[in-house]
């Protein structure tokens, strides 16, 4: 069993999912299977925001479907709203279902920024910080929320991860290796939050097991932030742009249910607080709702 967990005053429990999954579906059902991933024991619910559902809309619905599940954004992109509107919409989540919201932030990426949302992505660092302050300045007159509302940012590089433990609860780093989660816990000290996604595969051919992945890998290999996290880490080029079997192995964990508890663990091992898991290979339009009943089961005592 992992160690136990740093404390923390929202409770992610040290399993969660990370699932575009229910935006495939319509929102009624998305909202009935919140109630049976509450129910299957897992404490936290990561959605994104790139193409899908908007996140704090989808968020209020699924949290009103449930009771004691927490919502986690995994992330809400600074460029698709002002400051002053992701704080407001944090506040009012915040208010209406205490320490059941956790807001993560991210700069995205380049071609998201400058082709969906027509802004300029130059200098994300800074803007980070600014857009941090301006969060921080922000007016809300609506009842506030009765406990402190959370954040963590999207962090890759040491900066971030800095940033993230200097003005948030942590960091919450997607599409990493095992060693990335301990290069982050040595950088973001031993306080601050750290949440990373993890994707697997229930597949124990490896042939096709890699096919998934690398379904899953290429649009991300392509991205100037994860091919350069990687590089950073000492991944050569031909790894990413050829999506080598050992990358593949490295970013993805695959096979038995034991197998890919043996990857959870070894980010949970290497220093992460709470694992993200993102269960690959459901058909379009469905969800692996098989596999996470196992992953629950697997991991009830943890």
């Amino acid at each position: 069993m992992p160690s136990a967990s740093r404390t923390t005053a929202i409770s992610l429990g040290k399993v969660g999912l990370w699932a575009f999954d229910l935006d495939t579906i319509p929102m009624s059902q998305a909202c009935d299977i919140a109630g049976d991933i509450e129910a299957m024991g897992f404490r936290a619910l990561w959605v994104p925001e790139a193409v899908g559902r908007e996140p704090f809309a989808s968020c209020s619905a699924l949290l009103s479907a449930t009771s004691k599940l927490v919502m986690a954004t995994g992330i809400a992109s600074l460029h698709a709203r002002t400051a002053q509107t992701m704080q407001a919409g944090w506040k009012t989540l915040s208010e209406a279902f205490p320490e059941r919201f956790l807001l993560g932030i991210g700069v995205s990426h380049q071609p998201m920024v400058e082709g969906a949302h027509g802004k300029n992505y130059s200098k994300p660092y800074t803007t980070m910080v600014e857009y941090l302050d301006a969060m921080d300045r922000g007016l809300f007159f609506a009842a506030p929320p009765t406990v402190a509302p959370r954040r963590v940012l999207a962090a890759l590089g040491p900066k971030m991860l800095a940033l993230a433990a200097e003005r948030t609860e942590g960091a919450h780093p997607y599409f990493t290796p095992v060693e990335h989660t301990a290069e982050a816990r040595a950088i973001m000290g031993p306080d601050a939050l750290l949440a990373p996604e993890v994707a697997v595969v229930f597949e124990t051919d490896p042939s096709r097991a890699r096919e998934v992945a690398r379904q899953y890998m290429a649009m991300y290999l392509a991205l100037p932030n994860y091919a350069n996290n990687l590089k950073r880490l000492g991944w050569d080029e031909l790894d990413i742009t050829g999506a080598s079997d050992a990358i593949v192995d490295a970013i993805v964990g695959w096979g038995s249910t034991d197998e890919v508890l043996a990857r959870v663990k070894a980010h949970l091992d290497a220093g992460a607080d709470h694992v993200c898991v993102q269960v690959l290979g459901a058909a379009p339009g469905s969800v692996p709702v098989d596999q996470w009943r196992e992953l629950a089961a697997a991991t009830k005592d943890w």
